[in-house]
């Protein structure tokens, strides 16, 4: 019989014996109370997109059952500037299955996320999490689909230039130690990510590696793998916030801004989005596009210069939309083209047994993974991002497309090949806004739709 092996490096997931999503009110008191763990951390996102924290000292099992079902008020007024300070009174309740150990903290303490709740006991309506929670839900019934996502995280490392091995300007992408100075920083990043709970595919230095006077700034990457909405989005805060605590120990920088040096890479937050239905990959069929995927991106495209306005909130946002930085600038999309708005990457769809080519005998069963991996990738939000908007919008420019009587004439229409600006392609396309006040007007034209 084939042994099974319990791969999750969350620690509660390990003394539980059960995956995230399984966890109960009744587990997180078992692991703290079995791990004599007496703080616990509520945590939730303000409006500026990070993480806040409520302490706890739990002096009883009954104090801390009290608080993992009840939750505790906090000053909404303090968070949202939505909220009125005569009326600001909201609810944390805690999400179970986010639960996890603080890597980070000397005495052990359990952080568990919160969902907003107002005064009647109900969700929040304006909350950037329930927000993207409604959406979410939003296109599940309204196409019997379902949709998963996953975010790349880009950030810059800032810090005293090193006279030995240099890296060479602009050309980081996959460098390695000891050119890549700060690899290691990254590794410990995504085994921390990992411990509290993150599904992550890989991590990479990035292109963006420059030198300014006596300072060094070198670009690096976290993907993640394709999960719910909800969760894709967690997985975002929280490595944010780990990385920021990893940079804070080791006294140097770290910036998820757009841009911050004309000429050099900006750094983007890109997402994926999958199709499922019936749990099955739907991006492809026979080896081609869909249909809904060429609907649902026309739907993306036409609402692009008007999602702006959630994923590029800043002016810098803009200098990052310029030609021949690998962002976008033009509203179209193309296969395996990184010069285009919405991106179809490069699929295991060759029908060949590529291990077994170079690894002759050793993998003769192999099966390639064919469709059920293949994304589309929506290349605009950079880190200044409100990650909860921006995914929600995406999926309701999905169900846009999905609407849309020409959606398939528009997706024919806006389809290139090779980068743009290398042909007279791209006067025929419209342009993506140029700033924040271009943002805002194409938002407005379009807040019908979102």
């Amino acid at each position: 019989m084939e042994q099974q092996f319990n791969f999750s490096p969350n620690p509660l997931a390990k003394f539980l014996k059960k995956q995230p999503e399984q966890f109960t009110r009744e587990d997180i008191i078992s692991y703290m109370t079995g791990n004599d763990i007496r703080l616990l951390n509520f945590r939730y996102p303000g409006e500026d997109g990070r993480l806040k924290t409520l302490n706890f000292a739990i002096h009883s099992v009954d104090h801390l059952n009290k608080i993992l079902t009840f939750g505790e008020r906090v000053d909404g007024s303090s968070l949202f500037s939505f909220m009125e300070t005569g009326s600001s009174d909201l609810y944390v309740i805690p999400r179970y299955q986010t639960a996890f150990l603080n890597p980070f903290s000397e005495i052990p303490s359990v952080e568990i996320l919160c969902s907003f709740f107002d005064h009647t006991g109900n969700l929040l309506e304006l909350a950037p999490e329930n927000i993207l929670r409604n959406a979410s839900r939003y296109f599940n019934e309204s196409t019997g689909l379902e949709m998963k996502m996953l975010g790349e995280l880009e950030y810059y490392v800032n810090s005293p230039t090193d006279s030995l091995f240099q890296a060479t300007d602009q050309k980081g992408y996959h460098e390695s130690e000891p050119f890549a100075k700060f690899e290691w920083m990254r590794k410990e990043a995504l085994r921390l990510i990992a411990e509290c709970g993150g599904q992550i595919k890989y991590g990479h230095s990035e292109v963006g590696n420059f030198t300014k006077e006596d300072e060094a700034f070198e670009q690096h990457e976290i993907e993640f793998l394709p999960t719910s909405p909800e969760m894709a989005a967690d997985q975002i805060l929280i490595a944010k916030w780990i990385l920021r605590m990893l940079a804070d120990q080791l006294n140097v920088e770290i910036s998820f801004a757009p841009k911050i040096s004309t000429g050099k890479a900006g750094n983007g937050l890109h997402f994926h989005m999958m199709i499922l239905k019936d749990d099955q990959n739907i991006v492809m069929e026979n080896e081609h596009l869909s249909t809904t995927t060429k609907k649902i991106i026309a739907g993306i495209l036409d609402l692009a210069d008007a999602l702006t306005a959630f994923g590029n909130t800043v002016p810098t946002s803009y200098l990052r939309l310029v030609p021949n930085q690998e962002a976008p600038t033009y509203i179209c999309w193309g296969e395996r083209n990184r010069s285009a708005l919405v991106r179809i990457p490069l699929g295991w769809t060759g029908g060949n047994n590529m291990a077994e080519i170079v690894n002759p005998g050793m993998t003769k069963d192999t099966k390639s993974p064919t469709n059920q991996t293949q994304t589309f990738e929506f290349r605009v939000p950079d880190g200044s991002a409100n990650i909860h908007l921006i995914m929600a919008g995406l999926l309701i420019s999905a169900v846009h497309g999905l609407k849309m009587n020409d959606a398939l004439e528009q997706a024919e229409s806006l389809y290139v090949k090779g980068n743009i600006f290398h042909t007279s392609d791209f006067k025929n396309l419209n342009q993506l806004p140029a700033s924040c006040y271009e943002s805002l007007n194409a938002s407005m034209r379009k807040e019908m739709y979102l």
